[in-house]
């Protein structure tokens, strides 16, 4: 008996002195463990916005072929609100088990100036998965709009600034993030309408209740097609195969309209490297997906290669576009807060 307790007393003792784990607490070698058998149970994908919006769509698609490779179920949970940031926000205080994920668009790095005040840090409350795509957006009007291209569209605009509206599906949202490029581009402030998502925004769009809206092609393609809005221009550096006779903001004349709203997956701070490379290298599988690859071709985007799917590049384009809209932002004088 005497040999049975001094070992557990050894034991507890090598347990008290093992190093632990960054933000967590827990003994290094104990999540070492439990992320080797990483993932045991379902995973949860926070998207911070509504069911059915161009995030929410790409999510859903990434996180069914991502199940697939893991053996575990990702369940997509959609926690909208404040521009994206109480979804975010729910995700930096997680448990830092690699079972709690968020996939966020170029939001991620815009609040960070929108919202004056956050409840997390961006650059330092999370750790990084990987890019996901960078979707286009297309400047779009109410089907009966008079201006046949940009440029008339920026010069019916401008002359009408005080009645002419730009829709937009709430503060931080892509619509909200492009409207102001737009406006910003063109030197002309318009009146916003914000609306509680993309989807009453465009159906306000369709209606003809409002008279501009700059949004992801993965929302605008389908009712660009079918011709129930006008489309004006893409903002990527190339043409669209999806709409080949679009052209872009650059070939219209606006290069300062160039925009891709960047889609990234993040877990909370401190996860295990093991659960953390694991959910890249499922990342990475799925965007080789060519049920994947086709449903995004299909909404005008295409998967990011391996390159970009990695923590490295994510973190990098975080911290690089956070540089680049805090100008954008500031200059506009729009804030959330």
């Amino acid at each position: 008996m005497k040999h049975i307790a001094a070992a557990a007393g050894i034991a507890a003792l090598s347990l008290i002195c093992m190093p632990l784990m960054p933000s967590t607490g827990i003994p290094a070698l104990l999540g070492e463990a439990h992320a080797a058998g990483y993932p045991d149970r379902q995973i949860t994908m926070i998207v911070p916005f509504a069911a059915g919006g161009p995030t929410d769509t790409v999510a859903r698609l990434v996180a069914e072929s991502m199940s697939k490779t893991l053996g575990q179920q990702i369940v997509v949970e959609n926690v909208g609100g404040a521009g994206g940031t109480l979804g975010a926000g729910r995700v930096a205080k997680a448990e830092a088990d690699g079972y709690t994920v968020l996939m966020h668009h170029i939001g991620m790095a815009t609040s960070a100036t929108l919202y004056r005040k956050l409840s997390y840090d961006t650059l330092k409350d999370f750790d990084y998965v990987g890019l996901v795509t960078d979707v286009p957006m297309t400047i779009v009007s109410r089907k009966d709009m008079e201006a046949k291209d940009l440029k008339g569209l920026i010069d019916y605009a401008k002359a009408n600034k005080d009645k002419v509206t730009v829709a937009n599906a709430g503060i931080g949202a892509a619509s909200h993030l492009c409207g102001m490029l737009f406006m910003s581009a063109i030197q002309t402030p318009l009146v916003t309408v914000p609306y509680k998502g993309t989807g009453p925004a465009m159906t306000d769009l369709l209606g003809g209740q409002v008279d501009i809206m700059c949004d992801q092609t993965t929302n605008t393609t389908k009712q660009i097609q079918g011709g129930t809005i006008k489309a004006y221009a893409v903002t990527s550096a190339a043409r669209l195969d999806v709409l080949k006779d679009l052209p872009t903001v650059t070939e219209a004349g606006y290069p300062a309209m160039s925009v891709g709203i960047w889609h990234g997956v993040y877990a909370p701070k401190g996860t295990p490297a093991e659960a953390l490379d694991k959910l890249t290298g499922a990342l990475q599988v799925a965007l080789k997906d060519k049920n994947v690859a086709a449903r995004f071709a299909e909404l005008g985007t295409k998967p990011s290669p391996d390159a970009d799917a990695t923590p490295a590049a994510l973190k990098a384009k975080l911290e690089g576009e956070i540089a680049r809209w805090k100008p954008v932002i500031e200059g506009a004088g729009q804030y959330a807060d």
